[in-house]
């Protein structure tokens, strides 16, 4: 009752056709090579994974669950043939360097895999979700030895990969990390020798029975470290060491969750486990956050791939469900003893949001993903540190609304099957509980909001935000340009107008009221998180619309991809301006709670 089938035709659009992405490539030199044809072999084969070797275990996996005993943690049926030929496949080592061992295929396509992934099999994802993390932190900081011993084996997919940052008393402040580790000979130095002690939590992929080896990447703290994040170093930790022996690493169980249940969430314990240092000492953070940013791109998938599960599977059952007679049916369909529940302005309406918006959040994501190629790799320097400040401002609003949408989506979308959707068989209310997490994990939605509005807004005077707003401002005189996309270049320059007012106005105000940013920093991050949409819907309306980009045969056609992005425009970003308002609003009331 609950299917995927990735909707190629449509990512190839926005790639190829909205952004372009092969001028992109052929500006790199890593990617010269690379064309339309060439992505699109690897976002079919990639499809075929997701669909027909993922997608079927998700209901089963989610189930079954994990088992967990003192000897480790078992995957449900299914997850450890699946990882097998995910590994034979090469898809781990997707986007990464040639001479680490990977196929050196850019990011963008990387995004489309995982994109793809998540919308299957959310849980199962959750397990190779981190190697692309672990592969840049091992890539960049590790010693030559390190680099040696492990990096193959992570870029292959041989060895899976944890992120253990959480403890107990440390949830999102990492300040207060207490994980110990002791030199075991030598000076602190990268790739020193280590014992390392204490506890973590929530540690995704902690256990499992999927590879043969684990390799833990563990924040801690040497003797005598600066108190707080000044003090962090991180230590590579296998759960099998070199010489065969097992490591005194142990998983003391694993969270009983809403969802994702197929996906091992575990307790980690760490008994003077031998490990190295990566990077200098008390500079460990630094080191993670290559890790930890990675992993909020894929952390956006998520939600942009529960959108498009929800949407394509909302629309296949309003369009077979019959139910009352509509007030009006499209043309040429003859009156019936009940229409299908996709006549029905409610759920036209649903069904209209769920499309536009994931139209929006996945051109979004890949835009971001093609920069973020261009920022590691354009041979232009101020391309590439253009590039990057793009993806700085990007990655934490990508986070919180995809994983919101996502998520409030997929319970809109529930209404869709009434009461059939609050079964287990139908399959969206799994997407509802699964989908929930992405909103919390690698940084709650609402330290995104803070990220975005204190580090990337605020900090450097707004350069980088009118860097960015300078080149959404393009779109507007694109559209310009066709009279039948007036309406969303005037939309587009409000947008962008709003955005400048509300960053101006913080930026005069905040020395004055400090907490005023905090206070709003939720509304100013969905508030340029609807500018960017508004950019996202005008694109493809004027893509679609120019024969020369049109979208090619075997996905939707150029009316529905306007029809989505009018939509967008006329019963959804309207919202916009409740953000923008509560942004600007110095003064408003926020009194603490009573205890």
């Amino acid at each position: 009752m609950w299917t995927y089938q990735a909707p190629v035709a449509d990512m190839l659009f926005l790639m190829t056709r909205v952004l372009d992405a092969p001028a992109s490539w052929a500006s790199i030199t890593a990617f010269e090579d690379l064309d339309a044809d060439t992505a699109r072999e690897v976002v079919e084969q990639a499809a075929r994974f997701a669909g027909e070797v993922l997608a079927p275990i998700n209901g089963s996996g989610d189930l079954a669950g994990c088992n967990w005993t003192s000897d480790g943690v078992a995957t449900p049926a299914g997850y450890r043939e699946a990882y097998a030929a995910f590994v034979d496949g090469g898809w781990p080592a997707l986007a990464c360097a040639p001479d680490a061992g990977g196929q050196g295929l850019p990011q963008l396509l990387n995004a489309a895999l995982f994109e793809m992934l998540a919308a299957a099999n959310h849980a199962w994802t959750m397990y190779p979700g981190l190697l692309h993390g672990a592969y840049e932190v091992l890539q960049a900081h590790a010693d030559p030895a390190l680099r040696e011993r492990y990096l193959a084996k992570v870029t292959s997919g041989e060895w899976l990969s944890t992120m253990c940052l959480t403890e107990p008393q440390a949830g999102s402040d990492l300040g207060l990390v207490r994980t110990r580790a002791d030199l075991a000979g030598g000076e602190a130095a990268n790739g020193a020798p280590v014992l390392v002690s204490g506890n973590k939590i929530f540690i995704s992929g902690g256990d499992h029975d999927l590879s043969d080896n684990i390799v833990h990447l563990v924040l801690c703290r040497l003797a005598d470290a600066p108190a707080r994040t000044k003090g962090l170093s991180l230590a590579i930790v296998p759960k099998i060491l070199p010489d065969g022996r097992r490591n005194a690493v142990f998983c003391d169980g694993i969270e009983k969750k809403m969802g994702i249940k197929g996906s091992a969430t575990c307790q980690m314990r760490f008994e003077r486990a031998e490990g190295w240092l990566i990077a200098e000492p008390n500079r460990g953070l630094a080191a993670m956050f290559l890790m930890m940013n990675a992993a909020r791109l894929h952390v956006a998938l998520q939600g942009v791939g529960h959108l498009e599960a929800a949407t394509q599977n909302a629309r296949r059952y309003a369009n077979e469900r019959l139910q009352m007679r509509a007030a009006q049916r499209p043309a040429g369909v003859a009156a019936t003893a009940a229409d299908p529940i996709a006549f029905h302005p409610a759920m036209r309406r649903t069904l209209l949001s769920l499309q536009a918006r994931t139209d929006a959040c996945r051109l979004i994501a890949y835009w971001t993903a093609l920069l973020l190629d261009e920022h590691q790799q354009h041979p232009d320097p101020q391309r590439r540190k253009l590039a990057g400040g793009h993806v700085a401002l990007l990655t934490p609003v990508a986070k919180a609304l995809f994983t919101d949408l996502g998520h409030r989506s997929a319970d809109e979308a529930l209404q869709v099957w009434g009461g059939y959707g609050y079964v287990h068989e139908f399959g969206i209310e799994q997407s509802v509980r699964d989908s929930r997490i992405a909103m919390i994990y690698e940084g709650t939605n609402e330290i995104q909001a803070i990220d975005l509005v204190q580090r990337k807004l605020l900090d450097d005077g707004g350069a980088r935000s009118d860097a960015l707003i300078a080149e959404l401002a393009a779109e507007v005189d694109a559209c310009r340009a066709v009279p039948a996309l007036q309406p969303f270049a005037d939309a587009l320059a409000g947008q962008l107008q709003n955005w400048r007012v509300v960053r101006e106005a913080l930026q005069r105000g905040a020395a004055d009221d400090p907490e005023w940013p905090l206070r709003v920093a939720d509304d100013v991050l969905n508030g340029i998180g609807h500018a960017l949409m508004c950019w996202a819907w005008a694109r493809i309306a004027r893509c679609a619309s120019d024969p020369q980009r049109a979208p090619a045969a075997g996905g939707r056609g150029a009316e529905d991809w306007q029809q989505s992005a009018r939509f967008g425009l006329d019963w959804l970003l309207p919202q916009a301006q409740v953000h923008w308002a509560r942004a600007r609003q110095a003064d408003a009331a926020l009194p603490f709670v009573a205890a």
